[in-house]
């Protein structure tokens, strides 16, 4: 359905209109009552912060300015526009310049409801095997236990199961070539298992079977055929349960267990055919999709995410390119990340880190029409391959924020996965995600993201900084600070801590062979490690709760609270129509009849009010009964910004007691969430007094409820009214078991309700010290993209490791598009995003609960997506708008970003999951260089395999040819060069000279080098260096960086590694070899193998140690004599594992 085109000519019109119309009403009724005067005037005090005023404030300033003989800007638009009448008269194209109805995305979803979930597999997929490798871990178990347990769970049936079908040629070569598609096909049918294993030699982890052409056009054709139901709206989301796998099939190339690239084709089916324009593609499978990265590197029309085992090159597929660095080329640079773990180990928390920091925002930002998910399980606990720690019931999580983007059509698509528990487990959650149940309870507490993982994830979002607007929260320093910072701390440990490095460390893999091993290539975990992973599992299984009430969401509104009202000012901002529009809303979408209308007249006894309120407030309020209107409203004048009516002790005992009912439907396991339209409102209501529109704190008093009736420890409350929830604050702020969170326009304290309360720096007291979290606006204007990332980067990694036990969100929706007061722009469908997102936590257990708002068109349209997004519609997208994002950002997301980087630094102190998040800068110009570091070689100790001198260089001079016996050759020597021709070894080449080394006076050398010698800065034993001017001793990059900063503090530029004796200039940027420094060596080298080091120069040896400084120790002018090799080698230990 379009949007209404209306005429800018027609609009203009029927706004003259409807100003002559307010205008005669105006001057018949008088001004606005002074009891909304202070949420009105809390707005903000100057017009810069989006004042709401009265009429009669209006027109006093445009008579100021004509007194003050000033154009009003009223005039000066109108004469503007006059002009560009006049030039375009005649052109009809700019006489009529479009408006579209800012409601319009929420109109259209009115017909809009949950689809099917479709599911496609073939049986006969489970005949691919290795006939020769009966252990082989690409085994049809794995694709036939994941179907038994999706069955167990009775998810199939709910499935729209489409049948499967074969791909065709034509669709194939839209990627692979045609040689490629040929030399499969000739393998079909073939039985000759010696000839077949021959052939699957050539080519790196692979086997072929006589059914694999078939069924890997039966797995891509499939792929595809999801791909096409989801685009045709036949199904809302979906997934296919596929082998063989796909994503390491490269153009011409069978490679890691895959031959046709099942996910890249579909992708490109879907460009070609359907023209879609923006496709996301996130790939969790354990290994790197490089077949799929290859296919897309330089395409903007698709973004590759993949998150990945790396550990610097030395795990399979032992790639450069899948390093962060990879972010693509040409017009596709900026869109294909990779994330490498470089280390073994990462859980949940890392994983759920990497999704909300870096891949949740940029899917936004993106808008994508689609998402395929490269969903591969070897990532998941007990995987032999991945040695990952992902629950099963983790995946889930990771799936649900991606379903409401791309309009809800995401295809999930199986890649590997070896464990065949965790596999099973892990492919039956994210279906019965898909078909839209709540994601089960995590049962082990959230581990924080690894400081391996906070090192990659900060090098990958600041390598993508320049192309992403939602990439901006982290700071920035210039590497001039590094120095400054060491200077002033003076080598105190933790100086710098906050300058986030961009390192690359390259150690690879085993060297390409002709023939690749095709037996026994699955080598099993220890058999002590696999019985206590299976054991975990099986405890994980049992203790996650799958069970899911019947009802999935509750509805609580009582007719009887539309008698509370504003006697004496009809046009009351907090009016009965507010819910009365709501409630018409939902019925208008056919939204009742799905719910269970909670019964009328529930109200909230004194005793479970008092569990919020002073027992004198509620006495108060209940004498209002039956008094005089006017005294009424002397009453109401006494606080800020209430009114009063004879009904409102019983309208909020009715809106209290039916949120509570909510409660009770939800935590007895009756209903799985609910919706609260009531009021009058509650979260500004203090325990002892009204406040701003509220009488009793209606979230409050069930949040206690909860924690009391039904034994609860950790209750969330979200608060995204625009006005910050004083009343609520103030009620928990010494309470641990109760997490607030507000995000709320703020002004520097100047917009309601005013005061310092709602500061970032406002955390909580006692024993709630840090369960208060602020998010103050400052700047009129935000919407859904700066709402967005406060979710993502602040409200969703605190909720997580909060993992409340029940979800309340005070529902104001006064930041609403349209609302007069709030001056905020976040549009229905934004809040049903929201929604969607916190329905994750504690198992769906979720109450939205009506606040403010005071545009009865902008509530109704976000309450009613709310409630559509509960019920598990598909709801649209919030769309950011690509020309606007193409623009200099706005002074709202200006001020956003600075909000959020205030809030995360704050917040790290008492949230662990926010630490390298809000504390970590990144440098403002990274240069991102590979293996130049000085202490790489250091880094790759663990990988070394070389003897106490395998570092000295070829011999020379007076004592170049004498080897000790029985001692390993020097490093010039031809098995050393053939090992390098193998790449079994890298050659680092140092420089010759350096104009450094005046700096350097042999004949102040040490006696000797404690080689054993902690950091000065931490202490630390890792990695430690020795500064050649000052002998001071400090760690190397990867531990605390203290050398480094050492050397720009103080100009001291050569340092000697006490691990492998190399010396680095951090000048120069590289490593230095030369006879100056052998007085320095042999010192450490004497005292780390307890000999001397042998004379490797080609220039003769002198008794006072002093060399010129040109090359091999010879005068500037000199020429230079060569020496043997001029390059220090190591051998690395290799991984040879080739699995998937």
């Amino acid at each position: 359905m379009s949007p209404p085109i209306v005429t800018r000519r027609g609009a203009q019109q029927a706004k003259i209109q409807t100003r002559a119309m307010v205008k005669s009403k105006s001057t018949a009724g008088g001004t606005t009552a002074a009891t909304a005067a202070g949420m009105f005037g809390g707005s903000g005090n100057s017009s810069s912060s989006g004042n709401s005023s009265s009429s009669g404030n209006s027109s006093t300033n445009v008579g100021d300015q004509r007194k003050a003989g000033k154009p009003s800007t009223a005039l000066l638009e109108a004469k503007r526009r006059a002009r560009n009448m006049l030039k375009n008269q005649g052109n009809a194209t700019a006489m009529q310049e479009t408006v579209t109805d800012i409601f319009q995305n929420a109109m259209n979803a009115k017909g809009l409801v949950q689809r099917p979930t479709a599911l496609i597999y073939d049986e006969t997929m489970s005949q691919h095997c290795c006939l020769w490798d009966k252990e082989h871990y690409e085994c049809p178990e794995r694709f036939t236990r994941v179907l038994e347990r999706c069955r167990e769970l009775n998810l199939v049936e709910r499935c729209n199961q489409l049948p499967s079908r074969a791909a065709t040629k034509e669709e194939i070569l839209r990627l692979h070539t045609e040689e490629h598609f040929e030399r499969l096909k000739q393998t079909a049918g073939i039985r000759d298992d010696e000839r077949m294993e021959e052939l699957s030699s050539r080519y790196d982890s692979i086997y072929i079977h006589p059914s694999t052409f078939e069924l890997s056009l039966l797995a891509t054709g499939s792929t595809i055929e999801l791909v096409d139901q989801l685009i045709a709206g036949k199904a809302q989301n979906g997934m296919a349960i596929i082998r063989p796998p796909g994503h390491h099939a490269m153009k011409a190339e069978f490679n890691g267990y895959c031959f046709f690239n099942n996910v890249a084709l579909a992708a490109q089916h879907a460009l070609d055919v359907h023209k879609l324009q923006r496709i996301l593609i996130i790939d969790y499978d354990v290994h790197h999709g490089q077949g799929t990265q290859r296919f897309f590197y330089n395409d903007p029309r698709v973004v590759y995410f993949s998150i990945h085992r790396f550990e610097y090159g030395s795990f399979w597929p032992h790639l450069k390119e899948s390093d962060y660095h990879a972010i693509g080329s040409g017009p596709g640079t900026g869109y294909n990340f990779n994330v490498p773990l470089n280390s073994i180990g990462m859980t949940n928390g890392d994983y759920l880190a990497i999704f909300q920091q870096l891949l949740l925002p940029v899917a936004l930002e993106y808008q994508p029409e689609l998402i395929i998910v490269s969903a591969g399980y070897d990532a998941a606990l007990g995987c032999p391959e991945g040695e990952m720690e992902v629950t099963p019931a983790c995946y889930p999580h990771l799936l649900n924020p991606l379903l409401r983007l791309a309009d809800s059509r995401v295809a999930v698509v199986l890649e590997g996965g070896y464990c065949l528990d965790s596999l099973a487990e892990g492919a039956a959650l994210t279906l019965r995600s898909l078909l839209g149940d709540p994601c089960p309870p995590l049962v082990e507490p959230l581990a924080l993201p690894r400081p391996e993982l906070a090192k990659a994830l900060l090098s990958c979002i600041c390598l993508h900084r320049p192309h992403w607007r939602c990439l901006q929260l982290q700071r920035t320093y210039e590497v001039t600070e590094m120095a400054d910072l060491y200077r002033d701390c003076e080598g105190d440990s933790g100086s710098g801590s906050d300058l986030h490095q961009i390192m690359r460390i390259w150690i690879g893999g085993p060297p390409p062979v002709d023939r690749y091993p095709t037996r026994d290539t699955a080598i099993p975990l220890p058999a002590e490690k696999k019985v206590r992973n299976l054991a975990r599992l099986q405890v994980l299984r049992t203790e996650t709760k799958l069970s899911i009430p019947p009802i999935r969401v509750c509805y609580a509104y009582d007719p009887q609270m539309l008698e509370h009202s504003n006697l004496h000012d009809p046009g009351h901002p907090e009016q009965p129509s507010r819910i009365r529009h709501i409630h018409k809303m939902h019925e208008e979408y056919a939204l009742l009849a799905r719910m269970k209308q909670l019964p009328a007249g529930r109200t909230a006894t004194t005793d479970e009010v008092c569990l919020a309120h002073t027992r004198s407030h509620v006495n108060s309020v209940r004498r209002l009964l039956g008094r005089d209107p006017e005294e009424l409203q002397q009453l109401g004048a006494s606080y800020n910004s209430v009114y009063l009516h004879p009904r409102t002790f019983d309208c909020a005992t009715l809106a209290a007691g039916s949120v509570l009912q909510a409660v009770e439907s939800v935590l007895r396991g009756e209903s799985r969430s609910g919706i609260c339209n009531v009021r009058p409102p509650g979260h500004h209501a203090e325990p002892d007094q009204p406040h701003g529109f509220c009488i009793f704190n209606n979230v409050a008093i069930a949040a206690q409820y909860a924690i009391r009736d039904f034994g609860l420890e950790r209750v969330l409350i979200v608060d995204w009214d625009v006005h910050h929830g004083n009343g609520t604050q103030h009620i928990f702020e010494s309470n641990p078991k109760v997490l607030y969170i507000s995000v709320h326009r703020y002004e520097h304290g100047t917009f309601f309700p005013k005061g310092p309360d709602g500061n970032y720096d406002v955390v909580g007291k006692g024993a709630g010290r840090g369960f208060n979290v602020n998010i103050p606006w400052n700047k009129k204007g935000m919407g859904d993209l700066e709402y967005a990332l406060a979710f993502q980067q602040l409200i969703m990694p605190i909720a997580y490791e909060f993992n409340p036990q029940l979800v309340l969100v005070s529902a104001g929706f006064d930041a609403a598009i349209g609302d007069p007061l709030g001056g905020c722009k976040v549009t229905p469908e934004g809040y049903g995003l929201l929604t969607h997102w916190l329905s994750a936590l504690a198992g769906g257990r979720i109450i939205i609960c009506l606040e403010g708002g005071y545009n009865v068109n902008s509530i109704s349209y976000a309450m009613t997506m709310c409630t559509k997004t509960l019920l598990g519609d598909p709801v649209p997208t919030p769309q950011l708008g690509a020309q606007a994002l193409q623009k200099p950002a706005t002074v709202a997301f200006q001020s956003c970003v600075e909000t959020l980087r205030a809030c995360l630094q704050l917040q790290a102190r008492h949230w662990k999951s926010l630490e390298f998040v809000g504390c970590q800068r990144l440098p403002l110009e990274p240069l991102v260089g590979e293996n130049n570091n000085e202490d790489f070689l250091t880094a790759s100790l663990r990988q070394l395999n070389i003897s106490s001198d395998s570092v000295r260089r070829t011999t020379g001079g007076a004592e170049g040819d004498r080897t000790d016996c029985g001692e390993e050759r020097p490093s010039g020597s031809k098995p050393k060069v053939k090992a390098l021709e193998q790449n079994e070894m890298f050659a680092v080449y140092p420089l010759k000279t350096c104009p450094h080394l005046s700096q350097l006076l042999p004949e102040e050398a040490p006696l000797t080098i404690n080689t054993n010698a902690a950091c000065s800065g931490c202490n630390s034993l890792a990695e430690n260096w020795v500064c050649l001017s000052c002998r001071t001793v400090a760690c190397g990059r990867y531990v605390n960086e203290h050398m480094q900063m050492h050397s720009l503090g103080s100009d001291h530029p050569l340092a000697l590694s006490l691990s492998d004796l190399s010396v680095w200039c951090y000048a120069c940027s590289a490593y230095l070899d030369h006879p100056r420094l052998y007085a320095f060596l042999n010192a450490a080298h004497v005292d780390k193998f307890q000999e001397p080091m042998a004379w490797t120069y080609a220039c003769q040896r002198r008794a006072d140690g002093c060399y010129g400084l040109g090359p091999d120790g010879q005068d500037q002018d000199d020429d230079c004599i060569p020496g043997g090799a001029g390059s220090i080698c190591i051998q690395l230990e290799r991984n040879n594992n080739d699995s998937n």
